[in-house]
């Protein structure tokens, strides 16, 4: 999932123009729905169209949205996807797949490049057509998606753990790059029962919070990163359902 704003943690009460990948399910659907609750306008992308159509009429004011059936595995459709939000100025916000639930040696190869192609490649496809956009402007936020698992590890999912890894470097390196006002975030949303979490805890996964209670919270912790948190690795803290804390803390070891 990927979520962009012109934003840089001023003039919060703004509305802002957030671009989210992988909008049609889960994180990505839950976090649309709030920020839109909000206000803001939502361009979102995945490639399940009849899931985007459905997202969009669920939303307030319909007509504000834009969501777009593009795969960001492929270089030339994000390419196209920049095209048509450029005047939006966006920052994206990523969120991708598991594979099931295997040892390394089970897992396909075909598997395997689909969890690296949509959490790797995906990411870096809207790095690459979205930050040019932002460095005229100096301002912008990339919040990418990812986990407790790309700063530990687990057994039957080392697909996704090396993903989520590679997402940990990648946003640290390009933090690098870029100009100042701008941030480069790898966010970890914590633990939340979507169908990812099921597939991994089974049954005990219902005892997580859902998406919407984590958006409600996630969507006032994401607005309102600043140029001052580029390059860090940060994590949604939440104790239960009842005692969120919407605040960020830096990931130590």
């Amino acid at each position: 999932m990927a979520a962009t704003t012109p934003f840089n943690g001023i003039g919060k009460s703004v509305s802002r123009t957030v671009l989210i990948t992988g909008v049609s399910r889960g994180l990505g659907r839950a976090l649309a729905q709030e920020l839109a609750k909000r206000g803001h306008t939502v361009i979102g992308c995945s490639r399940t169209q009849d899931k985007l159509t459905s997202l969009q009429s669920e939303l307030p004011n319909p007509d504000h949205h834009l969501f777009l059936n593009v795969d960001i595995r492929s270089n030339s459709s994000v390419e196209e996807l920049a095209r048509l939000v450029v005047e939006k100025k966006g920052v994206p916000d990523i969120i991708g797949t598991i594979n099931k639930n295997n040892k390394i040696w089970d897992v396909s190869p075909e598997e395997f490049d689909t969890v690296i192609d949509t959490n790797v490649k995906g990411i870096a496809n809207m790095l690459r057509h979205f930050i040019p956009l932002m460095i005229p402007i100096k301002q912008g936020i990339i919040v990418n998606m990812s986990s407790g698992w790309g700063r530990s590890g687990a057994a039957l999912v080392a697909p996704y753990c090396a993903s989520k890894w590679a997402v940990e470097g990648l946003s640290r390196s390009v933090a690098k790059e870029v100009p100042d006002g701008m941030a480069i975030v790898a966010l970890n949303p914590g633990v939340i029962n979507t169908d990812m979490l099921t597939s991994c805890f089974g049954t005990s996964a219902a005892s997580y919070q859902p998406p919407d209670a984590w958006a409600l919270k996630a969507a006032t912790t994401i607005l309102n990163l600043t140029g001052a948190d580029n390059g860090a690795s940060l994590t949604a803290a939440a104790v239960d359902t009842d005692h969120w804390k919407s605040v960020l803390v830096v990931a130590v070891g």
